[in-house]
């Protein structure tokens, strides 16, 4: 080579030796691009291989299966708990079919007589139902009858719940057709029509039994209004009943 002359390298040459960094930049213009799409979707390509297999598979639906058996049991235990402290375990009790063989003309709404007794497993306390909903509670056993006090005898005292308006209340015989529903606020909100059940917090008798509908509402009444409730069970037609024998046997 003449002294003095530089040193060129050829055009192709380094064209040669320059084309891997031309891709690389390419490469990398177009993940800027792309936003890192192409770069996901070539991770996801080598990856698939060491994805979660069949056996993979079955330990994740394992651990899924196992999750839910948890939370049942739990929800079980919560609702066991729960009956508990509502002291809702009487809510199914047995019912037993009586028929009514005996009631007293001047104390048609205070009592009546059924050809069941202690034999078939009744004890004074049990509840009393009726086509169309609860008709009072047992008040004394025989052998083979039960006397019924019903709800529109003086004697008779339920604590009944209004569901629209959430409010609770003390159901009372008058000695006539119709029992009396005092409440315990001074605006309950009631109004007539409105239906009438025995009280979730009840202890004589099983909760959420219909008992009637209020037909109308006192507001002069102090300290708190009062209602009268026509019984949804017919009591002045009544020849069968069915008794709610306790769960406490």
């Amino acid at each position: 080579m003449p002294l003095g002359r530089p040193f060129r390298v050829p055009p192709a040459r380094l064209l040669v030796q320059g084309w891997p960094w031309m891709l690389l930049f390419l490469a990398l213009v177009g993940i800027r691009l792309s936003k890192g799409a192409y770069l996901s979707e070539l991770y996801a390509l080598l990856s698939a291989p060491f994805w979660p297999g069949s056996a993979q598979q079955e330990w994740v639906q394992s651990a899924e299966k196992l999750s839910d058996q948890s939370q049942l049991a739990q929800l079980r235990q919560d609702n066991s708990r729960l009956r508990t402290l509502l002291d809702l375990s009487h809510a199914n009790p047995q019912l037993l079919m009586a028929p009514v063989i005996s009631r007293e003309p001047g104390g048609w709404w205070q009592q009546l007589v059924i050809g069941r007794g202690s034999l078939q497993g009744i004890q004074p306390g049990d509840a009393v139902v009726a086509p169309g909903g609860l008709l009072g509670r047992v008040a004394s056993v025989t052998p083979v009858t039960a006397r019924v006090t019903l709800l529109t005898d003086t004697s008779s005292h339920v604590g009944v719940w209004v569901g629209r308006t959430q409010r609770h209340g003390l159901l009372t015989g008058l000695g006539t057709a119709r029992p009396v529903l005092r409440f315990l606020e001074k605006d309950p909100q009631v109004r007539p029509g409105d239906l009438v059940v025995t009280s979730p917090a009840s202890t004589l008798v099983p909760p959420n039994l219909t008992v009637g509908v209020i037909q109308a509402v006192d507001d002069k009444v102090m300290p708190a209004p009062e209602a009268l409730v026509q019984l949804s069970a017919p009591i002045e037609a009544i020849d069968g009943v069915q008794v709610m024998l306790s769960s406490r046997r």
